[in-house]
């Protein structure tokens, strides 16, 4: 089966990160890996290689900042075989810096077709300012339709959430725009915890 065909998905960030950010993404019984994430280190721009395995010699997606230092940065997601963009995800600025995180998805011609978003802005500051003890949980639409959700797992040292497209069943979201949202949501996000 397709690494993007799946419905449920658990990613996984590796705690020393040194070297950059490295993210392995499992299919729901955590046993099959499925894509591995390498983000480069000390880049003045997010560049961020999905693998098809570990050993990194098969690229399928490749995540890329637009600019070096923006509150509402857009990260082009593009087929790394044949370098067409397949869309784009766009932070929601000051609303993600002080709020609740909230991103928008676009189509490859950067229009908005949804967005993914802490599930409730009163637990998005209670976990920004109390306490980063509640996991964060976030909802993904196309449109105004639900067609997912990703949660962390309670774990102070291995950043990892449980992914659900299941409710997805017109296949409205591209899996390969979906799981990019994943991990930024674990790299751009997880800075601020």
């Amino acid at each position: 089966m397709d690494a993007f065909s799946r419905d449920t998905y658990f990613a996984k960030m590796k705690f020393f990160k040194l070297f950059g950010n490295t993210i392995r993404i499992y299919d729901e019984t955590k046993t099959n890996l499925l894509l591995y994430v390498k983000q480069k280190a000390f880049k003045l721009k997010e560049d961020i290689t999905m693998f098809a395995d570990e050993a990194q010699t098969r690229p399928v997606l490749k995540i890329n900042a637009r600019s070096i230092i923006d509150f509402s940065a857009a990260y082009d997601v593009t087929d790394a075989a044949t370098g067409a963009k397949i869309g784009a995800l766009r932070r929601k600025g000051m609303m993600s810096a002080m709020v609740m995180d909230a991103w928008e998805i676009l189509d490859k011609n950067d229009a908005v077709i949804g967005r993914v978003q802490e599930d409730s802005w009163i637990l998005a500051l209670v976990r920004r300012y109390l306490a980063n003890i509640i996991p964060q949980k976030f909802m993904i639409s196309i449109g105004e339709t639900p067609v997912g959700h990703a949660k962390q797992t309670w774990n102070p040292f291995l950043p990892q959430m449980r992914v659900d497209f299941s409710a997805d069943t017109g296949k409205k979201l591209d899996r390969r725009l979906g799981l990019a949202a994943v991990v930024l949501l674990q790299v751009i996000e997880g800075k601020q915890s």
